[in-house]
């Protein structure tokens, strides 16, 4: 069962150039903090510029959200690197969001791996270490997947972490959030229910039926999905009754 209050995270500034993606404006206004799109996967100086602007006026906190350089894939495509080479992407990214944060008088508030690279630091210790590194350069937490290396690695390196709960992907029987390429829409009765399990319940149902024990601090809602503004309204009812 989750105690303390349940934030709700998303994913902004994944425009490039002229091409605009995601809900990020009508986000804004549901969310408490958001995920950074830092130039790999998505984004570009010109984005970030008006999405921390944006962040900021609206008042949520702000974090990185570093991605594998592969454009075309949108970060969600495997990529062979070492540890040394996720850290330096990593550090290179929020390097350039920093800039941002400081020129609008903000702090880093944390930071999230995208796409492949969640998934990759899920299993692999020695580059999720790497990303504990640039979270201690810069003093904030970690957020991910309770159960996987985000988490025990965070620990060993006396990292906070902050472990999330996703309402618009499904689970596999191994914790693991699923990735799709076109996500499916999510009926508000079933967002709900998920939000509903994992506060009072302290589990999420994975496809094979297994529930999967989570302890979630924060969900997340990608912005994206066609539904994403709909998904963040149906979380925000959700936490505001969960716990009835």
């Amino acid at each position: 069962m989750t105690t303390g209050p349940v934030t709700i995270n998303s994913d902004l500034g994944e425009s490039i150039g002229i091409h605009a993606f995601g809900h990020d404006e009508e986000l804004l206004d549901i969310v408490d903090t958001v995920n950074v799109a830092c130039g790999m996967h998505a984004g570009d100086p010109g984005t970030m510029e008006r999405t921390v602007r944006a962040a900021v006026a609206a008042g949520v906190t702000i974090g990185a959200h570093p991605g594998l350089p592969d454009i075309a894939g949108f970060g969600r495509r495997t990529m062979a690197i070492t540890a040394a080479e996720g850290r330096d992407l990593v550090r290179y990214q929020v390097g350039a969001l920093v800039g941002f944060l400081d020129r609008h008088g903000v702090p880093l508030d944390h930071l999230k791996p995208h796409g492949a690279l969640f998934g990759m630091c899920a299993t692999d210790e020695e580059l999720m270490r790497s990303i504990c590194d640039v979270a201690r350069q810069y003093d904030v937490p970690v957020y991910g997947l309770a159960g996987t290396a985000h988490e025990s690695v965070c620990a060993d390196a006396g990292v906070r972490f902050v472990p999330e709960l996703y309402v618009d992907l499904d689970y596999g029987p191994d914790g693991m959030i699923v990735v799709e390429r076109t996500p499916r829409p999510r009926r508000p009765e079933d967002v709900r229910e998920r939000v509903f399990q994992a506060v009072r319940r302290g589990t999420v149902t994975a496809l094979d039926g297994t529930d999967i024990p989570v302890h979630p601090a924060s969900v997340c809602v990608h912005s994206d999905l066609p539904s994403a503004v709909q998904v963040a309204r149906d979380v925000r009812i959700a936490l505001a009754t969960g716990a009835e």
